[in-house]
């Protein structure tokens, strides 16, 4: 079953297209670097910090987790938007759930297989839509979008959604990624244009 969740823009009070963005039925490929190659042999996805159960999770293991489908709306940093995105892959409550995560924790760094990283709190985080897909539109999640592994944030600019994503650490303290340590907004709300700091 397919959950549709582009109704998201009614929490924040705006219009389906936040102001400042233009739709496009294209998926422009966007990133600090190139694109970074990935052994399915050797990959593996972690989750650690203030957790009771860090994982440590072959591709395989990790699809045999609870998954989903879901439609949502994606906004780029840059001025465009996509309607209508399908994305299949695991909830980020499932993932924190299966980490065990503790009360400490407060806020969270994804980071990625090229070395990229961004931050969220956590409490922005623990939400069904927040999810790490390993598909789009039916199929395995193309390389230069991401795959094998995305954070996908519909209710944030998407540089909150890491591609090529390997990790979650889980965090006592705040802390910034790469963009955000560069002038970027640490809140990412596209509804509020919040694209700088």
């Amino acid at each position: 079953m397919t959950k549709d969740v582009t109704h998201l823009y009614e929490e924040f009070g705006g219009d389906r297209l936040p102001p400042g963005q233009r739709e496009t039925q294209r998926f422009p490929v966007l990133s600090k670097s190139g694109t970074p190659s990935w052994d399915p042999e050797t990959w593996a996805f972690e989750a650690w910090g203030a957790v009771d159960n860090p994982l440590t999770l072959s591709f395989d293991e990790f699809q045999d987790l609870p998954s989903e489908t879901q439609i949502q709306d994606f906004h780029c940093v840059t001025g465009w938007s996509k309607f209508d995105c399908e994305f299949e892959g695991v909830t980020f409550p499932t993932l924190a759930e299966e980490a065990g995560v503790q009360d400490e924790a407060i806020h969270v760094m994804f980071h990625a297989l090229d070395g990229y990283t961004t931050n969220l709190p956590l409490e922005t985080c623990m939400r069904d839509e927040v999810m790490l897909a390993w598909g789009y539109d039916g199929d395995d999640l193309p390389a230069d979008h991401g795959g094998p592994l995305r954070v996908v944030t519909p209710h944030k600019y998407a540089y909150k959604g890491a591609k090529w994503v390997t990790g979650v650490e889980f965090l006592t303290e705040p802390e910034r990624g790469y963009w955000e340590k560069r002038g970027y907004s640490n809140t990412a709300n596209p509804w509020n244009e919040e694209r700088y700091s």
